[in-house]
C-alpha cells in the first residue's frame, strides 16, 4: 500500500512537468516583441506610417512592435529578409506597391515571388502623392512643368525614394500618360531625395504628402499638383494632375502588412484584428487624414486580390520599357 501511495504521489508531482510543453504551446500570441520591417529609410512616408501604426498597436494591445528599416534594391532586401523569417507571426513586412507589385516585373534577379512568399494580413490605406518643386523653380504650375518636359525630352530630372518606390512609380505613370521623358535619380529613401531637391540637384519630385508637409508649410518647397482624382483636404488649393489636363492620370501609394507564407491563420487573424483596431484610433486616423487617406483594414483574401491586380497592372506597364533601374 505504501509503495502504491508513493507511486501515485510521484505521478501527481510529475504531472506539471508532463503538461509543461502543452502549456508552452498554448501560450498566448504574442509572447515576445514583433519585428516590423520597413523597406525604406527612416524619415519617409512609409516609415512614418509604420511607426505610428506600431505605436498604436503597442498602446491598444500592449504589444511590443519594433520597427526595423532594411533598405536597398528597391525594397527587395527587406522582402528577402522577411520571406526567410520563421512563419510564426513575429516578423511582419510593411508592404507597398514597389516591392510587392512592381519589382518582380523590373528586376531580373528577384529571389522571391511576393505573390507566393507572403500571406497578406490587411491593407492599411491608399494615399495620393504630391508633385513638388524648389521655391525658386521656373515652373509656376504643373502645366508649365509638363510643357517643358514635352519640349525637352531627357532634360528634367526627378528624385525618388528608390527604384520601385511609390514616388518612382507615380512619375513613371506620369511619363506614360503625359507622353514625356524625364530622368530618374533613385535614392535610399525620400529624405535624401528631398535634400537634393531642396539643393536644386533635381528639378521636381512626386512624393508622399507627409514627407513634405512641413516643407510646404515652411515654403521650402512648392506644390504643383496632387496625384488623386480629387483634391486633398490637407492641400485644398493644390489642383490634381487630372484637372490640370491629364484626366486619365491617377496614382496612389498603398500600405499594408504581410507575413511569411505559412503563418498560422489564427495568428494572421490576430495580427489583422489588432492592426485594424490600431488604424481606427484617433492617432492613426489623424495621420492618414494628413495624407488624404482613410483606414481600410480589409480581409487577407481581399488584400491578396488587391496585390494580384496591381501586380498585373504594372506587368503591362513594365512591358513598355519605361521603368528604369539606373
Amino acid at each position: 500500500m505504501l509503495d502504491r501511495r508513493r507511486f501515485c504521489a510521484g505521478l501527481a508531482a510529475a504531472a506539471p512537468l508532463i503538461a509543461a510543453p502543452g502549456v508552452l504551446r498554448a501560450q498566448a500570441f504574442p509572447s515576445r516583441p514583433i519585428r516590423l520591417v520597413v523597406p525604406y529609410a527612416a524619415g519617409g512616408g512609409t516609415d512614418a506610417l509604420a511607426r505610428v501604426v506600431a505605436q498604436a498597436m503597442s498602446e491598444r494591445a500592449g504589444w511590443s512592435v519594433v520597427v526595423e528599416n532594411i533598405t536597398g534594391a528597391g525594397g527587395n532586401l527587406a522582402t528577402l529578409n522577411v520571406a526567410a523569417a520563421p512563419a510564426d507571426g513575429y516578423t511582419m513586412l510593411q508592404a507597398n506597391q514597389g516591392p510587392m507589385a512592381v519589382n518582380p516585373h523590373i528586376f531580373k534577379t528577384m529571389k522571391v515571388n511576393p505573390l507566393t512568399a507572403f500571406d497578406p494580413v490587411t491593407l492599411i490605406a491608399a494615399a495620393p502623392l504630391v508633385v513638388v518643386v524648389p521655391p525658386k523653380s521656373e515652373f509656376g504650375d504643373f502645366k508649365q512643368l509638363m510643357a517643358y518636359a514635352k519640349a525637352n525630352p531627357g532634360k528634367l530630372t526627378y528624385g525618388s525614394a528608390g527604384n520601385g518606390s511609390a514616388s518612382h512609380l507615380a512619375t513613371v505613370l506620369l511619363n506614360v500618360v503625359a507622353k514625356v521623358d524625364t530622368v530618374h535619380v533613385p535614392y535610399k529613401g525620400a529624405g535624401p531625395a528631398l535634400n537634393d531637391l531642396l539643393g536644386a540637384q533635381t528639378q521636381f519630385m512626386v512624393t508622399t504628402i507627409p514627407s513634405v508637409l512641413g516643407m510646404l508649410e515652411g515654403k521650402l518647397l512648392r506644390p504643383l499638383a496632387v496625384t488623386s482624382k480629387e483634391r486633398v483636404a490637407v492641400l485644398p488649393e493644390v489642383p490634381t494632375v487630372a484637372e490640370s489636363g491629364w484626366p486619365d492620370y491617377e496614382s496612389t501609394a498603398w500600405y499594408g502588412f504581410v507575413v511569411p507564407a505559412g503563418t498560422p491563420k489564427e495568428i494572421v487573424e490576430t495580427l489583422r484584428k489588432t492592426t485594424v483596431d490600431a488604424i481606427n484610433t484617433p492617432l492613426v486616423k489623424q495621420r492618414l487624414e494628413g495624407e488624404g487617406a482613410r483606414p481600410i483594414g480589409n480581409s487577407p483574401a481581399e488584400f491578396a486580390e488587391f496585390i494580384k491586380k496591381d501586380s498585373a497592372r504594372w506587368a503591362e506597364i513594365a512591358k513598355t520599357g519605361v521603368i528604369s533601374l539606373n
